[in-house]
């Protein structure tokens, strides 16, 4: 008896160790770091999608962190993202997703993922992309329990079924992409819940009901085209949502009142219909009661005496423009006489007074244009001969006069020059008799060029050292850049793009560029301050910024005796960002830099940012750009997936570079350092799951900083960079927003 009260103390004792050793054999040995629950759950995810070929993936076992799986990204054993976007992947998600401990991130769009979306998702993911597949079935009820979740696009499936009414919890969703499916029934009333939404996508469904749930919501952008949707539409929908789109929906009509004293009546069930789209409708409710007026006489006596009054007002009205036409004819043609006449005194005296050897400065466009005129000056000994641009171009007169429909002819010098005095304008010898000069009629410029300097090649070689290497600067994606000195001291950089560019091969193409790059005026953008087209060169003039580039300042080597503070790097942000909503949203048409990144930054003598190459992007779109694929944007390092998937840019592109430039001012880092360990070469991918971690953060920063800096500075600056850096371009804020955000960074 005692021995048996012994043995079975024993058991009580060894039993418990013996099944923890059990179930410890009975899991997938690792021995990297990655958590074992995270790896189970990957392991399972790969057997569902069909064990695909994934670099470094494995169906059991392995370390995803520790051994740089493709597309997994890590904050030391927490797996935070997995992103294989167009990786041509297959099979299904399977059931172990909610066994992901630490997922933040999961981007599986423009694949050929089948099945349904599991209900048991991945607890703690803010960011869930699953658009572009091949998903069946309703949307998970499970979406519900991810409270953390910000933005989710399930666009471009096989969906069906009514949208789950799961919302109630999801307060922080920002973005939700449900468009391109066969989803049915009416919104969830949970939508309301929604008080973070700005972007909600849902057209192309079949989706009835009204609109209602939607009213309160502070939405941007709107997209409900082409679904079954009745009205009539909220009234502040209408006027509170920028972007809204709501075509090719069977929107209700709400009958007009009759007007007092006639009586109501129904319209015919044939003329107006429930199902005609919204514009149709408008012109049914006009043939409602066609005959409502023959009730009463139309030529009544107050409508006569008024049809009267109008007929002796239009009358009077032709008179007076007939007059007004006879009167400023006669005036023009006066003004034209006075301004023959004076045109041959002023050309005479022009050509015996002029000098030869005029300034170095002398701008090449020098008018100031009333009643569009073209006016062509010469400078030094080379002549822009606009005439030759557009064959219908007349020769400019060079009279200053101030009577009304004459041309006021004025030098417009540059700033630098301002203390020149004007120089007369002086027109180009012609072959055209001083008869036809006088009466060939003016005509704007195709291309006026204003406010910048033509210099002459030979002026160019004497102020670069006849483009020598010791002014070499660098070399761009469009060419390169030299120092040029002038001879009263001052610095400029000249660009010689490359002439094997089919945008660049006319001179009349080049100077449309020069035109629409004269126009830029920005404090955070780089001057053009002249051009040269001589002998089939193209060349641009910029001002010359002293303190070279970002890129040099964060990633040179001899850095340490000129590091950036964390309070410059916030500045050169801000105005890097101010540079680019300039071009985004002042400038109009809107401008596209295509290629922005820490080299094209410039840093001027206060340091101050400078954003170069704007107004290029034309160079870049154009056929040749696969001889400058290695520089330009669509490069691993900058480019926006969107860009290096199926060659779209636009200014959402430009918000994705942004992003990857303030991870180079946050890390120090470059965004491609194959010098690094293999999952840290893309500063992207490696970065971009740890910006939420404020631990995993402050590793982050750039050691040369020492810890001088604001952690709610560098907090903010981190959540700027995560919104930049979206894979879905919609998602991305425009530049006005991240402006003023930095602001406050």
């Amino acid at each position: 008896m005692v021995r048996w009260r012994a043995d079975n103390a024993y058991l009580r004792v060894f039993r418990p160790i013996f099944t923890f050793l059990v179930l410890s054999l009975s899991l997938p040995i690792t021995n990297g770091v990655t958590n074992s629950q995270d790896v189970y759950a990957i392991n399972s995810l790969y057997a569902a999608m069909g064990s695909p070929a994934i670099p470094g993936w494995v169906a059991s076992g392995g370390d995803p962190c520790g051994e740089g799986w493709q597309g997994v990204q890590c904050a030391g054993p927490n797996m935070t993202a997995i992103i294989l976007n167009a990786a041509n992947l297959g099979g299904q998600l399977g059931d172990a997703l909610g066994n992901f401990t630490t997922l933040i991130t999961m981007d599986l769009s423009n694949n050929h993922i089948g099945g349904i979306i599991p209900e048991n998702l991945p607890p703690h993911l803010q960011r869930l992309f699953l658009s572009a597949n091949q998903f069946i079935g309703s949307i998970p009820g499970g979406i519900g329990e991810l409270s953390l979740l910000t933005d989710m696009s399930l666009n471009n499936n096989l969906l069906t079924g009514p949208i789950s009414d799961v919302f109630q919890t999801l307060v922080g969703l920002i973005n939700l992409d449900l468009s391109s499916n066969n989803l049915s029934g009416q919104l969830p009333a949970s939508f309301g819940n929604l008080s973070a939404l700005t972007t909600l996508h849902l057209q192309n469904n079949q989706l009835t009901g009204t609109l209602n749930v939607l009213e309160d919501l502070k939405l941007q952008d709107l997209n409900i085209e082409n679904n079954l949707f009745s009205g009539p539409v909220p009234p502040q929908m209408l006027t509170n949502i920028p972007n809204f789109r709501k075509d090719g929906n069977p929107f209700n009509v709400t009958p007009v009142a009759s007007p007092p004293g006639s009586l109501p009546s129904q319209p015919p069930p044939s003329q107006v219909s429930p199902g005609l789209p919204e514009g149709q409708l408008k012109n049914a409710s006009a043939t409602v009661n066609p005959n409502k007026s023959s009730s009463r006489g139309f030529f009544t006596t107050p409508r006569i005496i008024g049809l009267v009054v109008a007929l002796f007002m239009a009358i009077g009205i032709v008179i007076l423009i007939i007059f007004m036409c006879t009167s400023w004819s006669r005036g023009r043609h006066t003004a034209a006489n006075r301004v023959e006449r004076n045109e041959m005194v002023a050309y005479g005296e022009s050509e015996k007074n002029h000098q030869k050897n005029e300034n170095l400065m002398q701008p090449s466009s020098d008018v100031v244009k009333v009643s569009n005129q073209a006016v062509e000056t010469r400078t030094m000994n080379h002549k822009i001969n606009m005439a030759g641009i557009d064959g219908n171009l007349a020769p400019p007169t060079a009279h200053v006069t101030s009577h009304d429909n004459e041309a006021v002819l004025l030098a417009v010098v540059p700033e630098s020059e301002k203390q020149n005095h004007l120089a007369p304008v002086i027109p180009p010898t012609t072959n055209v008799g001083s008869q036809q000069l006088s009466k060939s009629k003016p005509r704007k410029p195709l291309c006026p060029v204003s406010d910048v300097v033509s210099y002459t090649i030979s002026d160019l070689q004497q102020f670069t050292n006849s483009f020598g290497q010791d002014n070499f600067i660098g070399e761009g994606s469009l060419g390169s850049v030299y120092l040029a000195e002038l001879p009263d001291g001052k610095m400029l950089a000249v660009k010689k793009l490359d002439t094997v560019n089919p945008s660049l091969h006319t001179k009349e193409a080049f100077l449309k560029l020069v035109s629409s790059i004269s126009k830029l005026h920005h404090e955070n953008i780089t001057k053009l301050i002249g051009y040269s087209a001589e002998h089939d060169q193209r060349i641009l003039i910029y001002e010359y910024c002293g303190n070279g580039t970002l890129h040099d300042a964060l990633h040179s080597t001899d850095r340490d005796n000129k590091v950036l503070s964390w309070k410059s790097r916030v500045k050169l942000a801000r105005g890097a960002a101010q540079a680019l909503e300039y071009l985004h949203e002042v400038c109009q048409p809107p401008v596209v830099h295509r290629n922005f990144k820490s080299s094209n930054i410039l840093l001027d003598d206060e340091f101050s940012a400078k954003l170069s190459d704007c107004g290029l992007g034309s160079l870049y779109s154009s056929s040749c750009a696969s001889q400058v694929s290695a520089h330009v944007v669509g490069s691993f390092s900058y480019g926006a997936p969107e860009y290096t998937m199926s060659g779209i840019y636009n200014i959402h592109s430009d918000v994705y570079s942004f992003g990857v430039v303030m991870l180079e001012l946050l890390t120090g880092r470059k965004p491609l350092d194959r010098t690094r360990p293999r999952a840290e070469h893309s500063l992207v991918r490696w970065a971009t799951p740890q910006l939420h971690d404020i631990d995993a953060l402050s590793r982050m920063v750039d050691p040369a900083l020492e810890g001088a800096y604001s952690v709610k500075s560098l907090s903010r600056f981190a959540d700027i960079i995560s919104l930049c850096l979206q894979p879905e371009p919609e998602f991305r804020p425009p530049m006005s927003e991240i402006v003023q955000s930095l602001l406050h960074a």
